[in-house]
């Protein structure tokens, strides 16, 4: 009899075992997830495209999660292997299934997910933010003015309409704050990510959408007709999530997240990412009141290295103030630097240091832009191929590329920048479209190198207005 009760209890294991890595419900116990990782020497987290976590950056992988990630590797004595899937319930089921380690982004901790996953020790703390446009003459009014023309009680969301990215932790709350007020909310869940759904709201495309107020913050500074004033949840935690049953790797996450969220190193990433000063979209007019004649203190070497390139020295010099403000100190959070914010890598390509003189400087960043203005030869029209270069100074020719290869497959013109090439690359944070086959860098905050290139250009204009050839 003991033998036979042990017989069934042996086979009802390995049947069960075998439905932990091919049935739908996998609760396997991963405790050799640990183990596999040093054996293979790499650790495949999941995580997203966004402008804080993680992108290419002017040819580099940057981001907030992207850094942490690299501490963690190190830390572990793996390679990292980053996979992007911005769809939240197919990254649970890619977690769960085995294909990823872990899943690196600011996951809101909920009961429910507490369910198919195991959390780590919270990275940050933020509430939810409801993120609205301001009124359209907002810049002539007071901050009281505005506050009484949007919505600053979430009371107020009665009846309201608001669109939230699918499968969010912003869906349930939204649904939880609809029984606390007693009233129904519309909630639209959408696809698009939480960017696109802030950049709508910026425009008035849509009227509310929701987000963490860390993230609202950084956005604000891209987007200043937006208010992220009022919230709509107390504040909550942000982790990491491994599969139920990672017991080792849990306990060498959390052992290493708790040592390193206290460094100096964690610091600097956080500011870094989260409260770094944002690049202003305005063109600040009054500087173009010059009347001595000169734009800047560099115009003569300006002048002498334009004919390295060919372009008017008052266009060079519009770059310049873009990037730097003519400070000759200047150090971007990226770690670009100097007069032409050169980034590391192309400024020794181009034999400068941030020591290098403001002579130096400019030659070496006028010579790289004659560099990207050689691969642009494809491009007849001069004043197109001006554009070109100036996206891809900003960028980076990678995502330039990109772009111009999804207008030729839809048909579109590939040399021309207006109306044309910069709406793709303003597509590049549309998953549909940096998933796109024929696309090679990913995702790319496009508004930025669309601001980049309209402001360098309005600001050439001003300088001809002003100071002569």
């Amino acid at each position: 009899m003991k033998r036979i009760l042990i017989y069934f209890i042996l086979t009802y294991l390995m049947s069960y075992s075998c439905e932990f890595y091919e049935g739908k419900e996998i609760l396997a116990v991963f405790e050799k997830d640990f183990e596999d990782i040093r054996e293979k020497g790499k650790i495949t987290v999941l995580t997203d495209y966004s402008s804080t976590d993680y992108y290419i950056y002017r040819g580099q992988p940057m981001g907030y999660q992207y850094e942490m990630l690299q501490n963690l590797a190190e830390y572990l004595g793996v390679r990292l292997e980053v996979r992007v899937n911005r769809d939240l319930e197919e990254s649970f089921e890619l977690l769960q299934k085995g294909e990823v380690d872990l899943i690196a982004r600011n996951l809101t901790v909920t009961r429910e997910r507490k369910k198919e996953v195991d959390f780590t020790v919270p990275l940050i703390q933020t509430r939810q933010v409801l993120v609205q446009r301001k009124p359209d003459n907002w810049k002539q009014m007071t901050t009281d003015e505005i506050q009484s023309m949007i919505i600053s009680n979430p009371v107020d969301l009665a009846g309201k309409s608001i669109h939230v990215l699918r499968g969010s932790a912003y869906v349930q709350r939204l649904y939880n704050l609809s029984e606390e007020i007693g009233d129904s909310i519309h909630i639209l869940e959408v696809d698009e990510s939480i960017e696109q759904l802030i950049e709508l709201t910026a425009e008035g495309e849509i009227s509310y959408t929701v987000c963490d107020e860390i993230f609202a913050q950084v956005n604000a500074g891209y987007y200043p007709e937006i208010d992220i004033s009022t919230g709509i949840s107390l504040q909550q935690n942000m982790a990491w999530a491994v599969r139920k049953g990672s017991a080792r790797l849990l306990d060498e996450l959390n052992a290493w997240l708790d040592g390193f969220l206290q460094s100096g190193r964690y610091r600097t990433i956080y500011s870094k990412y989260f409260i770094r000063e944002k690049p202003s979209a305005l063109v600040e007019s009054d500087y173009y009141a010059i009347n001595s004649g000169r734009i800047s203190p560099f115009d003569d070497y300006i002048r002498q290295y334009s004919e390295v390139v060919g372009w008017d020295w008052r266009l060079l010099t519009s770059l310049i103030y873009q990037e730097s403000r003519f400070k000759v100190s200047a150090v971007s959070w990226a770690g670009a630097f100097g007069l032409m914010q050169l980034m590391p890598a192309t400024a020794r390509q181009f034999g400068v240091i941030p020591e290098s003189s403001p002579k130096e400087q400019i030659q070496a960043g006028i010579e790289f832009i004659k560099w990207l203005d050689d691969q642009y030869q494809d491009i007849a029209d001069p004043v197109e191929r001006k554009k070109f270069v100036l996206a891809a100074y900003n960028v980076g020719r990678g995502h330039v590329e990109d772009a111009r290869r999804l207008a030729r497959k839809n048909g579109v013109n590939p040399d021309v920048w207006d109306n044309s090439v910069d709406q793709f690359l303003l597509s590049k944070s549309d998953p549909e479209f940096y998933n796109d086959p024929v696309v090679k860098y990913g995702y790319c905050r496009g508004i930025e190198t669309y601001r980049y290139v309209t402001e360098v250009l309005e600001r050439y204009e001003h300088y001809r207005n002003v100071v002569p050839d």
